[in-house]
């Protein structure tokens, strides 16, 4: 039953009492679902429930970007970037020209540019490419436990940058921890906020309707929940191919993340997906039936060796404009 929790709460209905609606789906008592993922929280096989907010509808530049990095360096230069509090993910991944991949977002009225962020990391590395999303196929790690070959249906996703009140930001600033596991969890966040819950709701489904709000969810520890391998699979793709191929890719459950992403002259992959399987071989498995279905060959697959930082960007904090007081000079 666990396995059918932990499915539907990688997206939680924005409702008065979302896990009792969860519960009815199931059969099951509200309080067997809170008490089911409590345990699975303290278990480390949830990491953190949480809204998840749309990091380029809030305004904010970001990137995926990879350095080349002398390997008994590695680990000081990773520590460096890991300081900036717009770095959620820092992984050391070898098997190609970079060695070192960051995915970095800097809010529209940082100090300095994502690019002049990005020279800052860069001052004891050998090269480094910013790797910006042209076109998103799916992105949300929405794992379950059926095979990672089944297949959804999905539909390309926009850009576009939202207009943000300050009633939003300060909703965001505000709802970033962990989405409480209580009855009315929206009517906690709305005491916190000095607001009645009936609007907070109103608020937050209006907000999911414009992109802001992606969903919110429970994130799991992927190994604790039974998916031990993942790769970044990285793909050369002609550009009059790259709907095709990148809305294939996408469609599989065992892909969590699809993208189009600009190219650097070292480095001509550009289409990237992120796959998670419960073994290497399932990974693989994956990644040459895409291969053999589509017919493009040129591939790698990128596994970390070492995870330096995973987090979730926290927006609209005073944090990352003291780090820009230290180092941007």
């Amino acid at each position: 039953m666990i396995e059918k929790i932990l499915s539907l709460v990688q997206d939680i209905p924005i409702v008065e009492r979302p896990y009792a609606y969860i519960a009815e789906k199931l059969g099951m008592s509200e309080e067997e679902v809170l008490q089911t993922l409590r345990k699975a929280k303290e278990e480390k096989i949830i990491r953190q429930v949480s809204p998840i907010y749309d990091t380029k509808a809030l305004g904010y530049q970001s990137a995926l970007v990879a350095f080349r990095v002398k390997p008994e360096r590695i680990e000081e230069v990773a520590q460096f970037i890991n300081t900036h509090p717009g770095v959620s993910h820092n992984y050391e991944r070898p098997g190609g020209y970079f060695n070192l991949w960051i995915t970095l977002a800097v809010p529209p009225d940082a100090p300095l540019s994502l690019e002049e962020t990005v020279n800052i990391f860069a001052k004891n590395t050998e090269d480094y490419a910013i790797l910006r999303t042209k076109r998103v196929f799916k992105i949300g790690v929405k794992l379950g436990y059926d095979s990672v070959e089944e297949r959804d249906e999905v539909q390309e996703m926009s850009l576009s940058v939202r207009t943000l009140e300050e009633l939003d930001k300060l909703i965001i600033r505000h709802t970033q921890d962990d989405f409480p596991l209580s009855e009315r969890p929206f009517l906690e966040y709305a005491k916190r906020l000095g607001m009645d819950e009936p609007t907070l709701i109103e608020k937050f489904r209006e907000m999911k309707e414009t992109g802001l709000l992606r969903r919110v969810a429970a994130i799991l520890y992927h190994r604790r929940a039974g998916y031990s391998a993942n790769g970044m699979s990285v793909w050369k793709v002609e550009p009059a191919r790259m709907s095709t191929l990148g809305s294939l890719l996408a469609s599989f459950k065992g892909v969590s993340h699809c993208y189009e992403r600009e190219t650097h002259p070292k480095w001509n992959y550009n289409l990237y997906a992120m796959i998670h399987g419960r073994t290497r071989e399932e990974v693989e498995g994956l990644v040459r039936k895409v291969s053999e279905e589509s017919g493009v060959e040129d591939y790698l697959i990128l596994y970390s060796t070492m995870e330096f930082k995973k987090i979730r960007v926290r927006y609209f904090t005073e944090e990352l404009y003291q780090w820009y007081e230290l180092y941007a000079r």
